[in-house]
């Protein structure tokens, strides 16, 4: 009937009302076990950290790294989300509960949930007494829980009901120790065993402790042999101390020749009062080293004690026939040029033996000097000898009180020497029972080897292994000699002599598993599109096997698992064509020829933006930036020049000085000499400029009026020195240029300069300007009435006596050294009725601006009247 096992915590809930029992976030249980294929249900809990931005809803589950499907959830409240999970068949899994807020995912709690089945009535109850040492039982637990289980073993005097000890184990052994472990022949053994889902006990077993009594090993004295007698040795022994007194004993002695891998037994008895045995092993072979063991039982137990060291003994000495199996293992070269040559042999497993062997004899020196001979002796079968870069020649020689055995020779290359290689190929490969190696030699002269093989993470050099064989190009041995997933180093040396030649190596397993462990993945900083996934190597301990590829799996989130296989060569690897701004799981599997193993899984999440697409954004930003500041530069350079161009400075008039014509007191010239008190006191709004000169056509007709009104008063304005000199150019012109001036106004006298250009304006004025259009736009200038002509004459200025130069205005456009005024005089009156027809037309003036309060040379034209 299936059992089903639902965790409710329904009682708990209710307590968690209490906010400061929770954390930031909280599961409930712990860390759940459950029996397996039954119901799970888990809590989980927001604490105040979350709870004001998040609730219930936003909770939701993974098992092991897979979303649970949504209808399984339950809201209880708020703050409080569970999940159920049926038929729940993983022996260990890690579910997780995660809030998801504005699309992302934040890990708030997790846990481990184990599930497996109640323990079995232990069984098989076994115990051993070990004389005044400790008792110790072992059971068998029947099917794995998979779960934590504990073990209690009770010692229950039998017939007693409540006489008992206890010890307590969590594996399937438990011992009482000295003194507890006491001496009785009533005691009975139970086991109760019990896990989170349950408990089992077995029944009490009795066991008298005679029965299950093992005594300690005995002490072999001595293994002799008898003088004058062959094929025949004494053995000697003495039982230990810590005995059971009035029991008889039985003892065996095994016995083997060294050479030889079968053995021999024999049993012996020994009565309770006998504390030492003794026996003679006969039917031995001549001088034969033979190794010696004994053991003992008691009659009424079950248990053998364990054997005794092993002492050798031989029939008789003899030199050695046979040498010894010598091989070396050559480091490399220090700084100082000399280095460490390990030395190793073995004797020949020649039957029957050579004889017992006691020592051995080591000699070298080099090759080129046989006078520096050395010679170490040892009682094992290795040596280390240091040497200088020379090639050298060594020897190695047993020997017992007979003699010494033949001289086993290798020659020792020197540092710099090259050797040719005979060896073309090399292949290993496994049966059932051996390991073979075959190859193949290009130089058919040889016809001896030497194939060596060690373990390749072995440190030890003496570790080696080695074999000669000879008139053969293959290999064999058995095969449980080597350890299984382990990686060994199999080398081929071809021999010359005693010549060893350059070795053919390969690697290679016995037996492959999968992987102890996966590769670990390391994302780095990942791209919008692409992310480069890196792993180092497992370590070769755990490897197990041949790597022979990696596969990268990676998914992302809510999507399709995908993977990449790549070469055991390669230790990162590119993943393209990912989903920008979106989190990712990848783990690597590396594999070999048994299976492949997964690594821990890593996390990571594409970029929104790459950097192309930040270039692309930031570049014109950056363009746009650099290019105003440079206008901003150009332009505080550079601002006189843009500032005259597009907003020229206008003259203020009411900041001018043209108003105000400032007449210094020490102005000692003409101009002021000439002047009268009256027009030295008058307003300068008196002075007639050509600006009145100028008027609108609308005025034209009045203005023409009051100029012919005033022409008899006009008085020339030049100087008899200047109307000579444009007495021709002025004949025709003089009575309509004094129209427009009259006699009380005060007039501005410019300088040389500037009559010189009055006198080409006037000269071309006559060309051009008729005659009625120059009368009216000069006569249009005057605003006030006409003086007579005595009173004129004491106001004029003479032409003669205006030497100064005329003030400079700055804040005008064009001061007064662009500005042309007409100045009276004595101009010869003109007719009045001189044809009109003889006058060119001038050309057009510019109109003033209304507001306007000075006068630009663009805006008028000097005229000279007829």
């Amino acid at each position: 009937m299936f059992k089903c096992l639902i965790w409710m915590f329904v009682l708990f809930c209710s307590s968690i009302a209490d906010e400061n029992s929770i954390r930031d976030a909280d599961i409930f249980p712990s860390s759940p076990e459950i029996e397996r294929g039954s119901t799970l249900r888990l809590f989980c809990f927001l604490g105040k950290r979350y709870a004001p931005h998040r609730n219930a809803s936003h909770i939701i589950w993974k098992l092991n790294h897979e979303l649970i499907a949504r209808e399984n959830y339950n809201i209880v409240n708020e703050t409080v989300s569970s999940v159920t999970i049926r038929n729940f068949t993983h022996s260990k899994a890690r579910l997780k509960c995660f809030t998801k807020y504005l699309g992302e995912e934040q890990l708030l709690v997790h846990t481990e949930v184990k599930s497996g089945f109640p323990p079995d009535t232990p069984g098989n109850i076994s115990c051993i007494y070990y004389v005044d040492d400790k008792l110790t039982c072992t059971w068998t637990s029947g099917r794995e829980t998979g779960l934590s289980t504990n073990y209690t073993l009770y010692r229950k005097i039998f017939f007693s009901k409540y006489t008992s000890d206890s010890c307590e184990s969590k594996t399937k052994s438990c011992s009482f120790h000295y003194p507890d472990a006491s001496y009785s022949s009533s005691f009975c053994f139970q086991v109760k065993a019990e896990n989170i889902l349950g408990e089992a006990s077995s029944e009490c077993v009795p066991m008298p402790m005679e029965k299950i009594e093992k005594l300690e090993p005995p002490e072999i004295l001595s293994v002799k042999k008898i003088t004058g007698v062959k094929q025949l040795l004494t053995v000697t022994w003495k039982m230990p101390e810590k005995t059971i007194p009035s029991q008889d004993l039985i003892c065996q002695i095994q016995y083997r020749n060294l050479y030889s891998n079968s053995s021999k037994s024999v049993r012996v008895p020994l009565n309770s009062a006998e504390k030492t045995g003794s026996y003679n092993l006969t039917g031995l072979q001549d001088s034969t080293e033979y190794s010696i063991a004994v053991r003992c039982i008691s009659l009424v137990s079950i248990f053998w004690s364990e054997w005794s060291k092993v002492r050798t003994g031989s029939t008789e000495d003899k030199a050695p026939s046979e040498k010894v199996d010598l091989w070396r293992v050559i480091e490399s070269s220090n700084s100082a040029g000399s280095r460490f040559v390990h030395l190793l042999w073995k004797p020949l497993n020649n039957f029957p033996p050579s004889g017992r062997i006691v020592g051995y004899k080591i000699q070298y020196f080099p090759e080129n000097d046989a006078a520096l001979k050395m010679t170490n002796f040892s009682t094992s079968k290795k040596i280390s000898l240091l040497l200088n870069e020379e090639a050298y020649v060594v020897s190695v020689t047993a020997y017992n009180s007979a003699g010494n055995s033949p001289e086993a020779i290798l020659r020792i290359p020197s540092t710099n020497e090259k050797t040719s290689q005979a060896i073309e190929t090399l292949r290993t490969f496994t049966t059932n029972e051996e390991v073979v190696v075959e190859w193949i030699a290009s130089d058919p002269e040889v016809t001896e080897y030497v194939v060596e093989w060690y373990e390749e993470l072995e440190t030890d050099l003496f570790g080696r292994s080695w074999q000669y064989v000879s008139n053969s190009t293959s290999w064999k041995f058995n095969k449980k000699k080597f350890k299984p997933f382990t990686c060994y180093n199999i080398s081929v040396y071809p021999l010359y002599g005693n010549t060893v030649a350059a070795p053919y190596s390969v690697q290679t397993y016995i037996q492959e598993k999968e992987p102890s462990e996966g590769p670990v993945a390391d994302t780095g900083i990942p791209g919008k599109n692409e992310v480069t996934v890196k792993w180092t190597e497992i370590s070769k301990e755990k490897r197990n096997g041949f790597i022979s590829s990696y596969t990268i799996f990676y998914k992302p989130e809510d999507g399709k698992e995908l993977n990449e296989t790549v070469n055991s060569d390669v230790l990162q690897y590119r993943l393209k064509s990912l989903q920008a701004n979106t989190q990712y799981t990848v783990y690597i599997m590396a594999s070999n020829s048994a299976g492949g193993t997964i690594g821990e899984p890593k996390t990571f999440k594409t970029l929104k933006f790459n950097k192309e697409d930040v270039i692309f954004i930031a570049l014109p930003v950056g363009l746009s930036m650099l290019f105003l500041l440079g206008l901003w530069i150009t332009c505080n350079l550079k601002k006189h020049v843009f500032k005259k161009a597009c907003w020229p400075d206008i003259p203020n008039p009411a900041e001018s000085i043209a108003v105000e014509w400032p007449l210094d007191p020490s102005m000692n010239n003409a101009f002021l000499n000439g002047v009268t008190s009256e027009a030295k006191t008058k307003d300068f709004e008196d002075v007639c400029v050509l600006e009145y000169c100028f008027p609108e056509e609308s005025q034209e007709e009045s203005l023409l009026m009051n100029c012919e009104n005033h022409v008899s008063e006009c008085t020339d304005i030049y100087t008899e020195g200047m109307i000579n000199g444009v007495k021709k150019i002025l004949s025709n012109e003089e009575n309509e240029v004094a129209k427009c001036f009259s006699p009380s106004m005060t007039y501005v006298i410019p300088s040389q300069d500037i009559r010189s250009k009055m006198l080409s304006a006037l000269i071309t004025a006559k060309e051009i300007q008729p005659v009625e259009m120059l009368e009216d736009d000069l006569c249009e200038s005057q605003q006030t009435p006409v003086k007579n002509e005595e009173n004129y004459n004491g106001e004029v200025l003479n032409l003669d006596d205006f030497s100064e130069e005329a003030l400079f205005n700055p804040y005008l456009k064009n001061s007064v050294k662009t500005r042309e005024f007409l100045i009276s005089g004595n101009l010869p009156e003109h007719s009045k009725n001189e044809p009109k027809s003889q006058s060119t037309v001038l050309p057009p003036f510019q109109q003033n601006v209304a507001g306007q309060s000075y006068v630009t040379l663009d805006m008028f034209r000097l005229a000279t009247a007829h």
